[in-house]
């Protein structure tokens, strides 16, 4: 269950990212390209999968 969390969140930040790059230009020659929505999706997205990574990557603690 943990590797398939951490593909998950990987991917999530994966295509975050991509979506902001777009947004500001850094790669042009999509339909997101200069649409502030999709900056802010993505970044949603990001925070989204960091949360995810972060959440199945926590240590358990021992039940007292």
């Amino acid at each position: 269950m943990r590797i398939a969390l951490n593909i998950l969140g990987a991917v999530l930040v994966f295509f975050g990212c991509m979506w902001v790059l777009q947004e500001v230009n850094v790669l042009p020659g999509s339909f997101m390209s200069g649409q502030l929505r999709w900056a802010v999706r993505g970044g949603l997205t990001v925070v989204a999968g960091t949360a995810l990574l972060l959440w199945a990557n926590r240590k358990q603690q021992a039940a007292v």
